[in-house]
C-alpha cells in the first residue's frame, strides 16, 4: 500500500498491487474536519508536491509547497549531501584538471501559496522522524495557518515521535494501520487512526477467486 516509489514494483518476481490509502484519508477529511473547505493541502518538499496535488485536486483545494530547510543535520555531511566538497585536489590522470565546485547549500524554509487563515493538511506516505514536520508546522503557524494536519499512510513514529508531536504545533496526525502504533497513541492523543482493512481484505479476496482487481483503482488516475 503506497509504495514509496511505485517503480518498486519492478523488483519483485511475481505480479504486484500498489493499492492507495488515498481515498480514505480524504473521506477522513471530509467527515472529520470541520471547515475543511477552507483548508489548503501542503507539500513538506518539492519532491511530495505531487502527491499533494493529487489530494489538492480530488478536495478542490489549493496547494501550498515547502522549500528549503530547516537545518543541516551531521548524517548528510557524511552521506555526499554536501559533496562535493568546497576544496579538492585533482588526482588520477595526468593533465585533467576538473573545475573546483562549491558545497551544495540550501537555502531556508520558505512556503509557496497562502496559509494564512487557513486550516493546513500536511500529505506525506510516512511519518516517522517527525523533526521535519515539527518545523515545517512552526513555519505554517508562522504564516497565519490557524491548525495543522498532518496526513500520512504509514506511522511508523519511532523513537520520541509521540512526544515530539505532543509538543508541537500540530493538532492532529492522521495514519491508517498498517504499522501498528496503539502505543504511540497512548502517549500521545493527537495521533488519530483510519482503518484500511477493508481494502486490503477486498484484495486478498480478489486474488484468492481469480477476481479482477480492477475495481480497487477505479478513482485512482495513472500518474497517481
Amino acid at each position: 500500500m503506497d509504495l514509496h516509489q511505485k517503480e518498486i514494483q519492478g523488483f519483485f518476481s511475481f505480479p504486484v498491487d500498489n493499492l492507495r490509502a488515498s481515498p480514505f484519508l480524504i473521506q477522513y477529511i471530509q467527515e472529520e474536519i470541520p471547515d475543511y473547505r477552507n483548508a489548503i493541502i501542503v507539500a513538506k518538499s518539492p519532491s511530495a508536491a505531487k502527491r499533494a496535488q493529487s489530494y489538492a485536486e480530488r478536495l478542490r483545494l489549493g496547494l501550498a509547497v515547502m522549500h528549503g530547510e530547516a537545518h543541516q543535520l551531521e548524517s548528510n555531511m557524511a552521506d555526499g549531501w554536501h559533496s562535493p566538497p568546497a576544496s579538492r585536489t585533482t588526482t588520477g590522470h595526468t593533465g585533467l584538471e576538473l573545475p573546483l565546485m562549491m558545497a551544495k547549500e540550501k537555502p531556508p524554509i520558505t512556503v509557496v501559496g497562502d496559509v494564512g487563515g487557513r486550516i493546513a493538511i500536511i500529505v506525506d506516505d510516512i511519518i516517522d522522524d517527525v523533526e521535519d514536520f515539527v518545523a515545517t508546522a512552526e513555519i505554517l503557524k508562522e504564516r497565519g495557518a490557524y491548525k495543522i494536519y498532518v496526513m500520512a499512510t504509514h506511522g511508523l513514529l519511532s523513537a520520541d515521535a509521540p512526544r515530539q508531536i505532543e509538543e508541537s504545533a500540530i493538532d492532529e496526525v492522521v495514519v491508517t494501520n498498517t504499522v501498528p502504533h496503539e502505543l504511540q497513541k497512548l502517549q500521545c492523543p493527537k495521533i488519530k487512526t483510519v482503518d484500511v482493512s477493508m481494502i486490503l481484505a477486498e484484495a486478498i479476496r480478489r486474488i484468492h477467486n481469480g477476481e479482477s482487481m480492477a475495481y480497487l483503482f477505479r478513482n485512482i488516475a495513472v500518474d497517481d
